[in-house]
C-alpha cells in the first residue's frame, strides 16, 4: 500500500486523496456535508483532468494507468471491480441512462460507451472504439478496420 502511494505521489496523481473523498461522498448522510465532499471531488477530478459524476456507481478502485486524465464518466454509469480504464475514455449517458460495465473490464485509450447499455465480465473495449450496443461477457470489442481513402487526381493541364 506503502509502495502504490509513492508511485501515485511520483507520478503526481495522488488519486488515493481523491478517492478517499469518493468513499466519503457515498457514506455520508449529512446533505451539507455531502454537497461539501461534491464540491472538492469535483474539484479533485478538475485537477487531475477528468470527471466523475455524483452518483456514478463503482465497485472496489478502478486501475487507471494515467490517472484521471480525460476520463469522463457518468453520474449514472455503473462499474464492476477490476476494472482498468485508460486516458480519454468517455462513459457517457444518453437520456439519463448510462453503461453498466461488469467486472474484470478494459476500456482502451480514446474508447466511448454510451446509451443504456450492458458490457459483460471480461470485456476488453479496444483504443479509439465507439460501443453503443451491449456486449457479452468474454467478449473483445475493437474499433472498425482503417482504410486509406485515395484522394482524387488533378488533371494535369
Amino acid at each position: 500500500m506503502l509502495r502504490d502511494r509513492i508511485i501515485d505521489y511520483s507520478k503526481g496523481d495522488n488519486l488515493h486523496r481523491y478517492w478517499s473523498l469518493f468513499r466519503q461522498r457515498e457514506r455520508t448522510p449529512n446533505k451539507l456535508f455531502k454537497k461539501l465532499l461534491i464540491f472538492l471531488c469535483n474539484r479533485s477530478a478538475q485537477k487531475h483532468g477528468g470527471y466523475i459524476g455524483n452518483g456514478a456507481k463503482i465497485a472496489g478502485l478502478p486501475t487507471l494507468p494515467h490517472g484521471l486524465h480525460g476520463i469522463y464518466i457518468s453520474r449514472y454509469a455503473s462499474i464492476g471491480l477490476n476494472c482498468w480504464i485508460y486516458q480519454n475514455v468517455t462513459i457517457g449517458e444518453v437520456d439519463h441512462k448510462a453503461p453498466s460495465i461488469g467486472n474484470n473490464c478494459l476500456i482502451g485509450a480514446g474508447a466511448a460507451v454510451v446509451g443504456n447499455i450492458q458490457i459483460g465480465d471480461n470485456v476488453k473495449i479496444g483504443a479509439g472504439a465507439v460501443v453503443s450496443f451491449d456486449v457479452p461477457d468474454n467478449c473483445t470489442v475493437v474499433s472498425q478496420f482503417p482504410r486509406v481513402i485515395e484522394r482524387k487526381k488533378e488533371n494535369a493541364e
